[in-house]
C-alpha cells in the first residue's frame, strides 16, 4: 500500500496547496468532470483548503446520476416481468424512477440481483436457460469495455436469453454542451483519469480549439487532485491553452486501443438524454443494429416509455456546475439519502450524496 499511501500524504498535499496559493492571482472556476473526484474532494476537504480564488464546481461525471429517468422506468418495466432476472450494479437499485425503484420491484417479488461484473450476468444466463437475463449496462467510457465483452461472450456461447439495457454516455460531448451554454462558468477542466485511461485524450484537442480553455487529466487520490488543480491554475495564469497529463502513471494520449476497438465493434454513437440536463447530440453509445438480438429495449418492447423529471430537484443545474447541492431548497429536507428525489443524492458518486454524507 506504500504507493497509494504516498498519494494521500497530508504534508505533500499541503505543499501543493501552498504552491497553488503562491501561483493564483485572480478568481478561477474549475470543474472536475468525475463524480469519483467530487467525492474525494469533499471527503478530504480539498475544496475548503484551497485559496478563496479557486472555486470547484461539479460536473456530470456520475454515470448513475445522468442515467435518464426514462431508462430507469424501462428497467423497472423489464424487471417487473415474469421469468426475468434483472442484473445491475448495486447503486442503481435505489435510484428513483417515476414512482418507485428497483428495490421496490425486488420487494414485490421481482428477481432483481446485484452483480459485480456484466460477465456475472452472462453466467446467470448460462445457469438459467429458462429465464431471460438482462444486464443494466450504464456508465461512461470506463465501463464500456466489460459491457461490450459481455455481449461478445454471450454471442460466442450462443445464448438466446441474455440482453443488455444500454445507457452509455460519453464525456467529450457533455463537456461541449457545458462549454457551449450561455450560462457556462467553467474556465478549466479536470479530466477524469479513468475515462482517459481507456480512451486516451486524443478526442479533446477539437474542444480545446473551439472553447480555448485548459484541460488537465487528473487522478483520484488527494495528491493527484491538488496536482491537477495546480497544473490547471498554472496554465490559466500563464494564458496557455493546453491539455496537460497529470496522471501519467495510468493515462497515455492514445489510450487502450484494444478496448476502443471492442467498443466500436459493438457500439455506435447515438443521441442520448442525460438526466436533469436533456438530450445531448451524439453523446451516447448504443448497440449496433447487427447486435439487436441483445437489445433489451427491443426484446421487451419498452422503447416508447417517456417520463417527466421532478420539479423540486435541481440536479441538472448541479451537474452543469451552475449550482451546488446546498443551493437546492429540498436538500436535506424533502430529499435525503433515505428518500432521494434524484440520482445525485443516492449514487455513490453523486455530488448531493457527497455533501450530505460529509455534512456540507
Amino acid at each position: 500500500m506504500k504507493y497509494v499511501t504516498e498519494y494521500r500524504d497530508a504534508a505533500l498535499v499541503k505543499n501543493v496547496i501552498e504552491e497553488i496559493r503562491r501561483t493564483v492571482t485572480r478568481p478561477w472556476t474549475l470543474m472536475e468532470i468525475c463524480g469519483g473526484q467530487t467525492h474525494a474532494i469533499v471527503r478530504h476537504g480539498i475544496d475548503q483548503l484551497l485559496p478563496p480564488e479557486i472555486e470547484l464546481v461539479h460536473g456530470p461525471g456520475c454515470p448513475v446520476c445522468v442515467t435518464p429517468l426514462e431508462l430507469i422506468d424501462k428497467a423497472l418495466a423489464i424487471a417487473s416481468q415474469p421469468n426475468v432476472i434483472f442484473c445491475s450494479y448495486g447503486d442503481m437499485l435505489r435510484v428513483p424512477g417515476s414512482g418507485r425503484d428497483l428495490f421496490s420491484v425486488k420487494a414485490q417479488g421481482g428477481d432483481v440481483r446485484v452483480v459485480y461484473s456484466p460477465l456475472d450476468a452472462v453466467t446467470l444466463a448460462e445457469k438459467h436457460p429458462d429465464k431471460q437475463v438482462v444486464f443494466f449496462a450504464i456508465g461512461f467510457e470506463t465501463t464500456a469495455p466489460p459491457n461490450v465483452m459481455s455481449v461478445i461472450h454471450a454471442q460466442r456461447l450462443g445464448l438466446k436469453n441474455f440482453s443488455v439495457l444500454v445507457s452509455h454516455v460519453r464525456v467529450p460531448p457533455a463537456m461541449k454542451a457545458i462549454l457551449g451554454s450561455p450560462h457556462n462558468r467553467v474556465q478549466g477542466f479536470l479530466l477524469a483519469g479513468h475515462v482517459n485511461a481507456v480512451m486516451g485524450y486524443h478526442e479533446y484537442p477539437p474542444l480545446l480549439e473551439e472553447f480555448q480553455i485548459p484541460m488537465v487529466v487528473t487522478g483520484f487520490e488527494p495528491l493527484d487532485i491538488v496536482q491537477g488543480i495546480l497544473t490547471t491554475v498554472q496554465l490559466l495564469e500563464a494564458g496557455k491553452i493546453e491539455i496537460a497529463n497529470a496522471y501519467q502513471r495510468a493515462v497515455t494520449f492514445e489510450g487502450l486501443k484494444p478496448a476502443q476497438d471492442a467498443i466500436h465493434k459493438i457500439f455506435m454513437e447515438c443521441d442520448r438524454t442525460w438526466r436533469g440536463i436533456g438530450m445531448i447530440p451524439m453523446s451516447g453509445w448504443c448497440l449496433r443494429p447487427e447486435f439487436d438480438e441483445f437489445n433489451a429495449e427491443k426484446r421487451f418492447n419498452v422503447g416508447d416509455i417517456h417520463t417527466k423529471e421532478s420539479s423540486l430537484c435541481i440536479a441538472g443545474q448541479i451537474l452543469q456546475g451552475l449550482k451546488k447541492p446546498h443551493d437546492c431548497p429540498a436538500f436535506g429536507k424533502e430529499c435525503t439519502t433515505e428518500n432521494p428525489l434524484g440520482a445525485t443524492m443516492v449514487s455513490s458518486e453523486g455530488a448531493c450524496a457527497a455533501y450530505y454524507k460529509y455534512g456540507r
